[in-house]
């Protein structure tokens, strides 16, 4: 009886948290004047899709989160996992320093960033290009952090055991390391991708131009630009496009990303 009782309370919550995206599909389906007469009959049509298309290239801005999104987390992954190894394993004047200070740089808010990052960026003329977009985010504490826990409970002996067989550094690194570091950088991973993918700040002041604007950026000002006239049904396909593939890239990798979390919650 607890368990049935302990189930339908998992459940009811589940279901609060997955009706509003239920509800925001189900409008983006919907007539703009089925919405604003307040009858919700669903009598699916593709109409707000349609609009929203020919409105705006909501294709280029999917394309640019993609690619966006999918480099910063790329590279995030593999320059946090060599620092994080680094930390973790070897041993040179003022590493603990060093690594305080990179704990410290997750303490300063984004926006305190965005000023010094600009100006960089002007300077090396590549404001309104994909390197603007990417390689702030190519670097982050969180990760470098992330990963150094992560290899000081990784045994060593494997390593040793490659060197023993005559493979290098980077061998053992790339060979050894990475491919059992995996639940770890898969998470990373996601933590990084969906946060490039809603970010809205950096692109709107790196960016001048409609082609290199990022979903989330160009969705928003679209949806700006209907403050006159709501019109309900697009903007739910605008939710829907900007929601829907860091939901899929979530469910993609769950599985690593809660094998990760158990793990680092047991202690040897």
């Amino acid at each position: 009886m607890r368990k049935i009782f302990l189930y339908s309370i998992i459940l009811l919550i589940s279901a609060s948290m997955l009706l509003p995206f239920v509800i925001m599909l189900m409008l983006s389906f919907l007539p703009e004047g089925q919405i604003a007469a307040g009858n919700f009959d669903f009598t699916p049509t593709l109409d707000n899709w349609r609009n929203v298309f020919s409105k705006i290239p909501a294709g280029r801005y999917f394309l640019n989160s993609l690619i966006v999104s999918g480099l910063t987390a790329a590279g995030q992954v593999l320059f946090s996992a060599m620092a994080g190894f680094v930390f973790a394993r070897a041993s040179f004047k003022g590493k603990d320093i060093l690594f305080y200070i990179f704990l410290l740089s997750m303490m300063v808010p984004p926006q305190v960033n965005i000023v010094p990052l600009f100006w960089v960026m002007s300077s090396l003329n590549l404001v309104n290009t994909y390197p603007a977009l990417i390689l702030p985010g190519l670097f982050g504490g969180f990760g470098v952090f992330m990963m150094r826990q992560f290899f000081i409970s990784f045994p060593a002996e494997l390593e040793e055991s490659a060197r023993l067989d005559g493979a290098g550094t980077l061998k053992t690194f790339f060979t050894i390391v990475i491919p059992l570091a995996a639940p770890a950088l898969i998470t990373l991973g996601i933590f990084t991708f969906v946060s490039a993918w809603n970010s809205f700040m950096w692109p709107l002041i790196v960016t001048n131009s409609e082609s290199m604007r990022t979903l989330a950026l160009g969705l928003a000002i679209f949806k700006g630009s209907l403050r006159e006239l709501t019109l309900w049904g697009e903007m739910m396909v605008c939710c829907t496009i900007c929601t829907i593939p860091a939901i899929l890239i979530f469910l993609f990798g769950q599985k690593y990303l809660i094998n990760d979390i158990a793990a680092g919650a047991v202690k040897e």
